[in-house]
Parts: structure tokens; C-alpha cells; sequence
């Protein structure tokens, strides 16, 4: 059934791209962020004709509802609904393309009917979503065989199928990427060029431990937050701590970098006991951290912010690593000299990581980085943080966001109220009952 997954890792994409397109039409009655605002909307319309016409319907005729015609007749007249709206769904984006393009022309000028207009396009996308959510995929769940499943997934993971395959996907993240850097803030970057989405070949972890935690305990006062925490995160690995709020998972972070005494037990980085080791001299060794809250020096300029994280080095390719952190975040190259309390708090949080960056990490410690975002800004974050991991770096994630936090970790663990309840491999935890009931509101 990993198919399933993969439609509802889309869907999850195109809620998001609804999400921006109604907050942007928010912004179309003033005449200052109108251009921008139709600019990206645009942009999202490309999108979803693109990828809901070429892969995702296909994907969704051709093999899942094709084969739940045979088993299923309980949900026939839903797949007939949602079959008809694939057909129909190009002509209502056409008219919908057509109003925006005459309001950027100056042919229009009716705002509140443009508005209207992308308000009932995004509900009906939504429509779309959650008839597919609640019938067809419980019902494919039930009623089909193995045999389906495994050609059904067969198709779905094949990299090299022309339209459903890495280069298709690439080109669609390309496209995501572009709108994402133009999408002004804070619902996007508000730059103008986009990111580089191509990776390097995907890193194999080793077995080499990175970091070794062992009983860890700590107490503010007399309160004890964390209670005999055991974790390793190996060379090369995406660790994620997923937790409810106040469950200790910043406590930890902090533990681990040392601005939080540890009470009991030991941290090791690559065999070396640091338990008492100052923080500075953990930032030496290769420990990195990315604050929650971003916590950006705010008067400073952006490219002085990100200079400080090189403060430890004396090597002679600093300007080499910025110029690829401006590869990585070209908005942050756009707006260098701008104090960097002017930014976004997207803006803030990809100068945050950049800044860790500068320190070449061997351990990088991510604390929170989607909190506060709006939705197109976590899936860039997430975006990067996958390119990180297919450098090569080693991450330890903590994220209330567990759904995206395990979809990308190689392992994952649940932290309750400091104790740690589950582990294992991310993909795993994704679909335990446990963790869907209290983290993923299934």
C-alpha cells in the first residue's frame, strides 16, 4: 500500500499550494502587493496544471481506481465524481488563469470577484482531497488484493517511468522551488530566484555512532524534564525526536550542545565523553546548532549573521561555503545587506540554518525549524533539510511536526513528558497506531 502513501504525501502538497493561493488572494485588494500576489498565483496554476494533469490523476485512473472499479461497488459513484472532476479540472483552471491574467493586464479590475473566484477554485481542490481521504482510500484498503497492491505500487515507485519517475519529479520541484522563492512573504520567500534543487547522489550512513546519549537526565530546579533519555544518531543518519509540546525535546537539544547542564548520565560525540564540556567547545568539536525561534542576531546584516557561524574556523574557504549558502537560500544572497531583523520569519529561519552551516557541522541539530511557518515555508525547510542529508551531514531533528519529521528520518523517536516511549525506523513510526493516534490526528 505504499502508494497510498505516496497520494496522500501529494495531497498534503496541493493542500498547502491551496493554502498559499487563499492567502494571497487576500492580498489582491492592495494595489502594493498585487503584482507579486498574481505573479505567484500564476505560478501555483502552472503547478497544479502540471502535476494534478500529468502525474497525480494519471497515477490515480490508470491503477487505483481502475483497479477499485473490479473489487468496490460501495464508493463507484465516488470514483465516477472524482473521475469526471479530472476531465473538468482543466477547463476550470483555464477560466480561473484567464481572470487572473486579465487582472494583470489591466483588462479587469473586479478584486472581489477574482478573489471569489480562487476562494471557490481552493475549496473545490479541497473537495477533491477529502472525498479521495475518506472513501476511496479506506475502501482500496479493504477491499483490494496483493496482487493489486503490487502492481498498484509497482507503477507508483518505478524511478524510471517518463511520467512518474525522478526526472518528472525533479522538474516538478523545480517548478515548487520557483514558486515558493516568488510567493511574497510571509506566506513565501518573497525573493526572485530560486533555489537549487538538485542533490548529490544520496549518502549511505555508516555505522560510525556520531552521538551517543546514555541515561541523560536534566533538571531546571527542582523540576526534572528529562528522565534517563538513551538515543544514537550514526554518521550520515536523519534522527527525528517527535513530541507534544513541553514533552522535553527542546530541553534535549540543549542538553546535547550544552547550554542545558546535563544532571546525570553521558553524551559522547564520535567515542569523546562531552558531558562537561563548555558549549563553545562543543562548537569546536562539530556540534551546530539551529535555535528554536531562529534566533538571528537582528541588527546585524544578514551576511555578518552568517559569518559569525564560521567564527571558529581559520580556514581560507569561508567566501567558498557562503557562496554556496547562497546557492541554497538565494533569498538570503538578495537581501545580504539588509539588517536581518527585516527578514520574514521564513527568511529568518533559512539564515538561521545557513549560519549553522557556516560552522561545517559534523553533528547539525535542528530544533523546531518549521514552528510558525506557513505551510509552502515548512515543505521548503523540509526540502533543504532532505539536500542536507543527501550531503552527507548528520542531523539530529527535533519537530512537533511529526508527519513530516518521520516521512524524511532514517529513525525516529517519541518523547513523552522526558522518557522516550518509542524508536525505530521513521517510515515505521509513521504508520504505528500509537503515534497516529496522538501525533498525526488519525
Amino acid at each position: 500500500m505504499k502508494a497510498l502513501d505516496i497520494i496522500q504525501g501529494e495531497h498534503r502538497g496541493m493542500w498547502r499550494v491551496a493554502s498559499a493561493m487563499d492567502a494571497l488572494a487576500q492580498t489582491l485588494e492592495r494595489p502594493e502587493e498585487r503584482t507579486a500576489s498574481i505573479q505567484a498565483i500564476g505560478a501555483m496554476l502552472d503547478y497544479i496544471d502540471g502535476y494534478i494533469d500529468q502525474v497525480h490523476h494519471p497515477k490515480e485512473d490508470q491503477y487505483l481506481f481502475s483497479a477499485l472499479k473490479r473489487h468496490a461497488h460501495g464508493v463507484g459513484a465516488v470514483i465516477e465524481r472524482l473521475e469526471h472532476e479530472h476531465r473538468d479540472g482543466p477547463r476550470f483552471r483555464d477560466e480561473l488563469r484567464q481572470a487572473v491574467q486579465s487582472v494583470a493586464a489591466g483588462r479587469s479590475n473586479d478584486m472581489p470577484a477574482l478573489v471569489q473566484s480562487v476562494a471557490e477554485f481552493t475549496e473545490q481542490l479541497r473537495a477533491h482531497i477529502r472525498a479521495e481521504e475518506m472513501h476511496v482510500m479506506p475502501e482500496a484498503r479493504k477491499v483490494l488484493t496483493a496482487q493489486d497492491w503490487q502492481a498498484i505500487d509497482a507503477a507508483f515507485l518505478d524511478n524510471d517511468d517518463p511520467l512518474f519517475g525522478a526526472r518528472a519529479r525533479s522538474e516538478f520541484e523545480a517548478l515548487k522551488a520557483r514558486i515558493i522563492a516568488i510567493t511574497p512573504a510571509p506566506v513565501g520567500l518573497g525573493g526572485t530566484a530560486p533555489a537549487e534543487v538538485s542533490a548529490p547522489a544520496a549518502s549511505e550512513a555508516t555505522g560510525e555512532i556520531v552521538l551517543k546519549l546514555r541515561g541523560i537526565t536534566s533538571h531546571y530546579g527542582r523540576i526534572q524534564a528529562l528522565h534517563g533519555i538513551d538515543l544514537d544518531v550514526r554518521q550520515g543518519q536523519l534522527v527525528a525526536l517527535v513530541g507534544a509540546n513541553g514533552a522535553g525535546k527542546t530541553t534535549l537539544l540543549r542538553t546535547i550542545s550544552g547550554v542545558q547542564p546535563a544532571s546525570g548520565g553521558s553524551i559522547e560525540l564520535y567515542g569523546q565523553d562531552i558531558t562537561r564540556m563548555a558549549p563553545d567547545k562543543r562548537v569546536r568539536q562539530g556540534v551546530c546548532q539551529v535555535p528554536e525561534g531562529r534566533q538571528v542576531f537582528g541588527p546585524m546584516s544578514i551576511e555578518d549573521n552568517m559569518r559569525l557561524g564560521a567564527y571558529t574556523r581559520r580556514d581560507s574557504e569561508i567566501d567558498q561555503d557562503m557562496e554556496r549558502m547562497y546557492s541554497i537560500f538565494p533569498v538570503l544572497k538578495e537581501k545580504r545587506m539588509l539588517p536581518a531583523g527585516t527578514l520574514s520569519g521564513g527568511q529568518q529561519q533559512m539564515l538561521a540554518m545557513a549560519r549553522a552551516l557556516m560552522g561545517r557541522p559534523k553533528l547539525l541539530l535542528l530544533d523546531e525549524p518549521s514552528m510558525g511557518l506557513a505551510p509552502l515555508l515548512v515543505e521548503e525547510i523540509f526540502r533543504v533539510v532532505k539536500r542536507l542529508k543527501a550531503e552527507g551531514i548528520t542531523i539530529f531533528l527535533v519537530e512537533q511536526n511529526a508527519q513530516a519529521a518521520l516521512s524524511i528520518a532514517d529513525i525516529g523517536y517519541v518523547i513523552e513528558t522526558g522518557h522516550t516511549i518509542l524508536s525505530g525506523p521513521g517510515a515505521e513510526l509513521l504508520h504505528n497506531e500509537q503515534v497516529k493516534a496522538a501525533y498525526l490526528g488519525m
